[in-house]
């Protein structure tokens, strides 16, 4: 299986733990005298199993991650973490653009007037860095997600 294949499939499987999660809570209390429209039993049997798969679908992944080459510098794994500090570092910066150019009206001299303390234009020069740096992170790292075998 590939390394994009196995995302897709642990994907599916956080999806089918809701599920069933939210199937087990609709069945776990009843009325006296009613039957559950399902078996809790069966329920918590079908996502033991499924946490069991996904613990292993994420082992091997994790490894597989560990063990691919990014890079000559860097395997699979440390550029995961730097998309991902990436993307939250644009998030924060993005933000403080929004906030930065909130506009607030006066209707008077009197009124408080709001100024902007950060440089606009250079913080969005910098944001469209940080989001083309990250494109072409990601880019890289899905190609490789999908020419990777998942090492189990």
């Amino acid at each position: 299986m590939k390394l994009g294949e196995a995302l897709i499939v642990r994907s599916d499987y956080q999806k089918r733990i809701e599920q069933l999660r939210n199937r087990l809570l609709q069945n776990v209390k009843i009325q006296e005298g009613e039957s559950p429209n399902e078996d809790p039993y069966e329920l918590k049997k079908e996502l033991n199993q499924i946490f069991s798969d996904l613990k292993q679908l994420i082992k091997n992944i994790n490894r597989t991650n560990l063990q691919t080459a990014f890079d000559d510098h860097q395997s699979l794994a440390d550029a995961l973490t730097e998309r991902d500090l990436l993307g939250q570092e644009r998030k924060v910066y993005s933000a403080l653009l929004e906030a930065a150019a909130m506009q607030q009206d006066r209707y008077s001299r009197t009124e408080i007037k709001f100024v902007t303390t950060i440089k606009v234009k250079e913080t969005q020069k910098y944001v469209d860095e940080l989001s083309q740096k990250h494109r072409m992170l990601d880019t890289k790292i899905q190609e490789i997600n999908w020419l990777t075998n998942v090492i189990e």
